[in-house]
Order: C-alpha cells, then sequence, then structure tokens
C-alpha cells in the first residue's frame, strides 16, 4: 500500500513536499505512519494539536496548511468535529508521529466538496499530518 500512497519530503514539524506516484488515487482511505512519535496514543475523544498540510491529489499547491500560517489547530477527534477521514486515521497513533493520509470524497466533503477551496466532489485529498499533542 506504502507504494501508491504520495512520497513526503521533510522532517515532522517541517513543512512537507509532496510527490505523488501516480495521477490516480489510491481506492479507499488509507494511511501511513511516516514516522512514529514516543508520546501518549491518541484516543477517540481526546483533544488534539496538530500541525497539518491537505492538498487535492495530484495538485501541489495546498488548499489549506497549518505550517504555512504557523499556527497548529487544536480540535477533539473521533467525536465528528473534523472530516470522516481525520477521525478514523489518527487515533492509534502517538504523539510525535507524522502521517500522510488520503482519503476519497466520502470519507472527506462529499459529492459537493469545496468548491471556494479549489476542492472539488470527486477530489481525493491527501494531508500530512504531525500529531504535537494530545488531552
Amino acid at each position: 500500500m506504502a507504494s501508491e500512497m504520495p512520497v513526503v519530503n521533510a522532517e515532522f514539524g517541517d513543512r512537507p513536499t509532496i510527490e505523488f506516484p501516480t495521477e490516480i488515487a489510491p481506492a479507499g482511505l488509507k494511511v501511513v505512519e511516516l514516522f512514529e512519535g514516543n508520546g501518549p496514543m491518541v484516543r477517540r475523544g481526546d483533544t488534539v494539536t496538530v500541525n497539518y498540510h491537505g492538498v487535492v491529489w495530484g495538485k501541489d499547491t495546498p488548499f489549506d496548511s497549518s505550517f504555512d500560517r504557523h499556527q497548529p489547530a487544536t480540535f477533539g477527534i473521533g467525536v465528528g468535529q473534523v472530516i470522516k477521514g481525520w477521525d478514523q486515521t489518527v487515533p492509534g497513533h502517538n504523539v510525535g508521529s507524522r502521517l500522510v493520509v488520503s482519503i476519497p470524497p466520502e470519507y472527506g466533503y462529499g459529492s459537493r466538496g469545496v468548491p471556494q477551496a479549489g476542492i472539488g466532489g470527486e477530489d481525493t485529498l491527501v494531508f500530512v499530518i504531525d500529531i504535537i499533542s494530545t488531552r
């Protein structure tokens, strides 16, 4: 599975660069842990703080990036405060981990997408997520 996922260059904490191995995204929700942290494990219902970088599969320009804003994001995980793809992939990983997640529309913004962000209803989203803390 890792071979069909994007290649991410950068260490935990640094703004990632993403290279796509194919024009076509893999089917389904996929997560690869690029670096395993040694902090506490994130559990459903926790409040997590993360840095993230989100792009549409195959695109260079992020539609959203806390790295670019220099401001991590904090929210409840596994409780419907973020898209389903995050709720299902972030829990179970440790603080200090870097993940790359491929999220098809049904786990992201659905068939409507988010046109104002450049996300179409058929677009697969890719997020690089650095887990900073959990409580």
